[in-house]
């Protein structure tokens, strides 16, 4: 063969080749790509998994922050919840001692007697600005377990009286319409 056969030759042979190359070339772009894609999508996921966890961590903290201080708040609100209603008591209190001062020096029943009423006026004034409201009751009213605390019952001194109350021995109290003692009360049998 000639020289110029044999360049023919192989120029055929490499054209040959170049389409099987290029397949070839082709198809390990592809599978570099899948790879490419594939590695991107779990990175992705991986990330967002990673956000997720940072962003739920973040919230546990922040909750167990607020538990903290709203625990915090609520011990402190204890602690000085009567504060207010003991101030205004404390005239109140300074008052009793004036009378009891006075009751060793004084020989007038009646201004101690006058003295003592003023002072209990003025409680009975600041416990009813606060919502404290006693409970009244008198014989022959029915008798009510939600506000009411039987202490006997005793034979009825008439058919009237048959399961009410018969005798009230100790007054009941609210504080803003919630029951803080209930009255106790002798019911009739």
């Amino acid at each position: 063969m000639s020289e110029k056969d044999t360049k023919k030759a192989q120029e055929n042979e490499e054209l040959q080749d170049q389409p099987v190359n290029a397949e070839a070339n082709e198809q390990e772009e592809e599978q570099t790509q899948d790879e490419t894609a594939e590695t991107t999508q779990e990175d992705n996921t991986a990330i967002e998994l990673a956000e997720m966890k940072d962003k739920f961590v973040r919230l546990m903290a922040e909750f167990e922050n607020f538990r903290r201080r709203t625990a915090k708040e609520r011990q402190e609100l204890l602690k000085t919840a009567s504060q207010d209603v003991m101030v205004e008591l404390l005239p109140v209190l300074d008052d009793m001692e004036r009378a009891r001062q006075s009751m060793e020096s004084t020989k007038d029943v009646d201004a101690m007697l006058q003295g003592l009423e003023l002072v209990f006026h003025k409680l009975k004034h600041v416990t009813q600005q606060k919502g404290l409201k006693p409970m009244m009751l008198q014989a022959g009213d029915d008798f009510d377990p939600d506000m009411h605390e039987a202490v006997t019952q005793i034979p009825a001194p008439s058919e009237e009286l048959k399961g009410k109350i018969v005798d009230v021995i100790e007054k009941g109290y609210t504080l803003n319409d919630k029951v803080i003692r209930f009255a106790k009360v002798i019911i009739g049998a």
